[in-house]
């Protein structure tokens, strides 16, 4: 476990800005695409140790590869098994991928006038046909990155670094099925195959993120649910995360839910306390939870009827992607010294809402919100431990 033994340690939740020459390649490569593939893994190594390094001299403590090798937080698994097809556009079955469909009932008028920003640029939708398995490409390419990043790691003498895969219930949401029988036995297939993967990352001695926007943000795919019932749908998918997560030691493991983190009203985002006790069921040894943005950031207040899982530290997001406002130190100090007194300082780690590479408006913007995360962290450290 790590722990905020004498200062607040600082993290964050994801991707990070990546070369231009880089994402040109992970992308043209994630939709089938011709990509210089010798170019690419020639230049992974490189990028990997150049994004640990300035995460290290922005402040950060446990760090990450920045997702450089994936071309987003959960289309990198499309790329990595097989057991389906790419099928053209279902609009019926592609209508449970929006995460603003909530909101878009009570907001016609702003979505005519600001659409989701970004497609799948050349992907048609993937169907579940056969047995679902990690591949051998998949394989190579997940060995590629934890080599990069133990490389990197070293080379650049950090500490602490974790590395992010996706849930079951996130899979889900992309990945038609016409092959298992029902949708729990699909779930558990799909965490058989994500299980290898987060096996991979903790035997290679890495802190596993999970990321798990699903539980917070399939409330908004399926408007017509009340919350009795949508509980009751997310628990399956809990229950199928909990097995995929089965034999790893919870301290080697921090789970991270956010509310989709797509720029919008947010209106009905379904509220922390109703999926508190769900999220706190998973067997990990750190909770990351989204709480810096206007929609959600009073939900400290959360905190003082319902207490951390014993041994467990806490990552509040005090920095967010939901603007090109760069926190001020003092803000964030504020923050983390709110939960530090209601959990513990030991437990709070400073973290980030989401991502920030994808969702700041520049890369000067999110080097320099991790750059104020730092600074906060310890301003709070100093009135924490004086």
């Amino acid at each position: 476990m790590i722990y905020s033994t004498d200062r607040i340690l600082t993290t964050h939740a994801g991707s990070l800005p990546r070369p231009d020459d880089l994402r040109e390649m992970v992308t043209a490569k994630s939709v089938g695409e011709p990509y210089d593939q010798a170019g690419l893994a020639q230049r992974l190594p490189a990028a990997v140790q150049e994004v640990v390094r300035r995460q290290r001299a922005a402040g950060v403590d446990i760090v990450n590869d920045g997702e450089y090798g994936k071309s987003n937080f959960t289309n990198y698994v499309r790329e990595r098994i097989e057991g389906f097809e790419i099928r053209e556009h279902d609009a019926g079955r592609e209508e449970r991928l929006s995460i603003i469909a909530r909101d878009a009932r009570r907001f016609d008028g702003y979505f005519e006038n600001n659409p989701r920003p970004r497609s799948r640029r050349g992907v048609g939708f993937p169907v579940c046909v056969e047995e679902l398995r990690y591949s051998d490409r998949g394989w190579a390419e997940l060995k590629a990155d934890l080599a990069n990043f133990a490389a990197a790691l070293e080379q650049e003498g950090a500490t602490w670094g974790f590395l992010p895969a996706n849930t079951p219930g996130t899979v889900e949401h992309w990945l038609g099925n016409d092959f298992y029988r029902t949708d729990e036995e699909f779930l558990f297939a799909i965490a058989d195959v994500l299980h290898e993967e987060y096996t991979a990352i903790t035997d290679a001695g890495f802190l596993l993120q999970i990321d798990d926007p699903d539980l917070p943000d399939c409330w908004n795919c399926l408007p017509d649910m009340e919350v009795d019932e949508y509980l009751k749908y997310a628990a399956l998918r809990t229950e199928a995360l909990c097995y995929a997560l089965r034999d790893i030691p919870r301290e080697l493991v921090r789970l991270h839910v956010c509310w989709g983190s797509y720029h919008g009203p947010h209106h009905d985002d379904i509220p922390l306390t109703d999926i508190a006790d769900l999220i706190f069921s998973v067997p990990v040894g750190s909770y990351s939870i989204e709480a810096s943005n206007p929609r959600h950031e009073h939900e400290w207040r959360v905190f003082e009827e319902i207490s951390l899982p014993e041994d467990a530290t806490l990552v509040p997001g005090v920095v967010g992607h939901y603007s090109d406002f760069i926190e001020h130190p003092d803000l964030i100090a504020d923050r983390l010294v709110r939960y530090a007194n209601l959990v513990g300082r030991e437990n709070v780690i400073a973290g980030t809402d989401c991502g920030l590479g994808t969702r700041v408006g520049h890369p000067e913007v999110c080097w320099a919100k991790l750059e104020a995360l730092a600074e906060g962290a310890r301003r709070a450290s100093d009135r924490l431990w004086g």
